[in-house]
């Protein structure tokens, strides 16, 4: 807990409006991710392709929309950054190991990397100092 609070200090000392903007356009981006995924079950399905014989794997169709959903909701207002973060990485290290299991999609495999960079990222320096978090941590 005492790594976080360090964190959060360096964080709020260290902020700037173009990360406060990284963190909305991720948000947004995994939101409008999962409203793809929500409203095209098809191409979910295509995408999850390679993890078919894998028992279980409706599992992960179940998981990945709603996380996007939620998690990117979250992130772009700034509540609860790290956790929608942290729910989001498993999902983008499989999206990208999927490219190398079944057929490669170069354009794919780059927007995952790019998106797994940047939730590691924001991981590490959490919401920031304009974010929902911040805000309820100063009412207290």
């Amino acid at each position: 807990m005492g790594k976080i609070k360090q964190w959060n200090k360096w964080a709020n000392a260290h902020t700037y409006y173009p990360l406060d903007l990284l963190r909305v356009a991720l948000g947004v981006f995994l939101f409008m991710k999962g409203v793809d995924f929500m409203s095209d079950s098809e191409q979910m399905a295509l995408v999850m392709g390679p993890l078919e014989k894998i028992p279980g794997s409706m599992i992960f169709l179940h998981y990945v929309a709603p996380a996007h959903f939620v998690g990117g909701f979250l992130i772009t207002i700034g509540l609860l950054t790290r956790w929608a973060v942290a729910a989001q990485i498993p999902i983008l290290i499989g999206a990208i190991l999927i490219n190398f299991l079944g057929e490669m999609n170069v354009a794919n495999l780059i927007t995952a990397t790019i998106t797994l960079m940047v939730c590691c990222f924001f991981f590490v320096y959490g919401s920031g100092k304009h974010s929902a978090d911040y805000y309820l941590k100063m009412q207290q």
